[in-house]
């Protein structure tokens, strides 16, 4: 192995391949042909003195040395970024976003907040924030991809390569709209819940498991109409137009039920309660800027959540 012959473009687009699961997909990203990334994971196996990508039916995924190799490359990504931003000039702005990824549960009732208390500490820095299944921005955080996510605690097995500091705790809810069949007096919600459209978190997502159990303890498999989504735009807009029933982590509808617009159910779920909080990298060394917008984050989900 010639670690010399390894440089950033070598990284950067293992990095991509890793995160895409496609050549093509990698080179639409980084701006490059797909014969040019392909070419850079040539020489970057090259240089390793093993194979690190491997054909997946049409696309292409990590052998189990590129597996362990990923955790390292993402790792020396971020020192590198970490380093020329630690370098530049005092007063100069950061063109490098502190790029977030928030869970729904935390996109309505806690960065509003947490961003409008960042903006007045008038840093200069640049903040991205993107929204999507906690497994995906999990495997994002992991490559470098993002410097934070902001949500639900994942299963133990994925949280290798990171810590978690808990802000608060919340559960999941059965809500409606306000006038919904299911708020009259002496209803049986799970006996009628086959009744009613059921918008549900999708198989992947970290509140699923929850609700699943919570379906069997009650005595129901499936719901009969389902409809898996995290568009938390889709599901208000549905639930405002219909009697589906939308079972969701409380910070995602906290203000439409503070308003009167959703109310929950009285189905006892107790037990989906679960942590909210923080997600980094184990070797994440936070600059002043992205130490000021975790305290802000934490001071707005002490005050909402």
């Amino acid at each position: 192995m010639s670690e010399g012959r390894i440089r950033f473009r070598h990284l950067q687009a293992f990095l991509e391949v890793a995160r895409q699961g496609s050549v093509a997909r990698a080179a639409d990203f980084l701006h490059v042909s797909p014969p040019a990334v392909t070419k850079t994971l040539r020489e970057l196996e090259e240089a390793l003195g093993v194979a690190v990508v491997e054909r997946d039916g049409r696309g292409i995924r990590l052998t189990r040395i590129g597996e362990i190799f990923l955790r390292h490359a993402g790792t020396a990504i971020t020192a590198l970024k970490q380093g020329v931003d630690s370098v530049r000039q005092d007063g100069a702005i950061n063109r490098h976003p502190i790029r977030i990824g928030a869970l729904p549960t935390v996109s309505a009732r806690v960065m509003p907040l947490a961003m409008s208390l960042f903006l007045k500490e008038s840093t200069g820095a640049a903040i991205k924030i993107v929204t999507g299944e906690n497994a995906v921005l999990l495997e994002q955080l992991r490559v470098g991809a993002l410097d934070l996510v902001v949500g639900r605690l994942a299963a133990p097995e994925n949280m290798t390569g990171f810590f978690f500091e808990h802000l608060y705790s919340e559960q999941v809810l059965f809500v409606v709209r306000a006038g919904h069949p299911l708020l009259e007096a002496g209803q049986d919600v799970f006996a009628r819940l086959d009744e009613f459209p059921m918008l549900m978190p999708t198989r992947e997502s970290v509140i699923r498991p929850f609700v699943d159990r919570l379906f069997i303890t009650n005595g129901m498999t499936a719901p009969a109409t389902e409809i898996e989504t995290v568009s938390d735009s889709f599901g208000r807009a549905f639930l405002r137009q219909s009697n589906a029933v939308w079972i969701i982590s409380a910070g995602v509808v906290a203000n439409e039920l503070g308003s009167g617009a959703f109310v929950a159910l009285p189905v006892n779920t107790e037990e989906t309660k679960g942590p909210v909080g923080l997600t980094m990298r184990t070797d994440t060394a936070p600059s002043p800027a992205f130490s000021i917008l975790l305290q802000t984050i934490r001071e707005a989900a002490g005050q909402g959540g």
